[in-house]
């Protein structure tokens, strides 16, 4: 757990499109962070299985965006191969390009969310550029939680 912690704050200080300004907290194996000059809120987690893999779900308050689902894969998707998201024995076909997955709209984001909510593990299955079969798994332990404290942090007016 210490790991995915120290990961969680890693990825969130260094990686540019992640940058966090304010940490609300770290839940079970999720992190929670706002950036107010951008603005926008976000729950984040490493993939248990693969260094370079996560999953937030993100508010967005100007574009009036809440609870969009995104996933950083750990390998490079192929081409015209399907993104399979498994929460509770539910399959979501998300939409990919290269090393990213996200929802095909508000709908499926609102149904992840709440998915994701009841259950205490996700998996992603896909095949890498070379063909090969791989799963990026993620511990919701936390995740309710932290999807709510970057909501809350959103909705306040500053």
């Amino acid at each position: 757990m210490r790991r995915h912690i120290a990961a969680l704050a890693l990825l969130a200080c260094t990686a540019a499109p992640l940058a966090a300004r304010d940490s609300l907290g770290v839940f079970g194996q999720w992190g929670a962070f706002r950036d107010a000059e951008v603005p926008r809120c976000y729950a984040i987690a490493m993939a248990e299985d693969e260094s370079e893999g996560f999953a937030t779900v993100s508010t967005w308050p100007q574009r009036q965006v809440r609870g969009q689902v995104h996933f950083r894969l750990s390998r490079t998707l192929g081409e015209d191969v399907p993104l399979v998201l498994r929460i509770r024995g539910e399959n979501f076909e998300l939409m990919g390009d290269a090393r990213n997955g996200w929802a095909a709209d508000a709908q499926m984001d609102a149904a992840i969310v709440a998915a994701m909510r009841a259950a205490s593990q996700m998996q992603i299955r896909a095949r890498d550029e070379g063909g090969r079969r791989f799963t990026n798994t993620f511990d919701l332990s936390g995740a309710a939680t932290a999807i709510d404290a970057a909501t809350v942090a959103c909705s306040q007016r500053n």
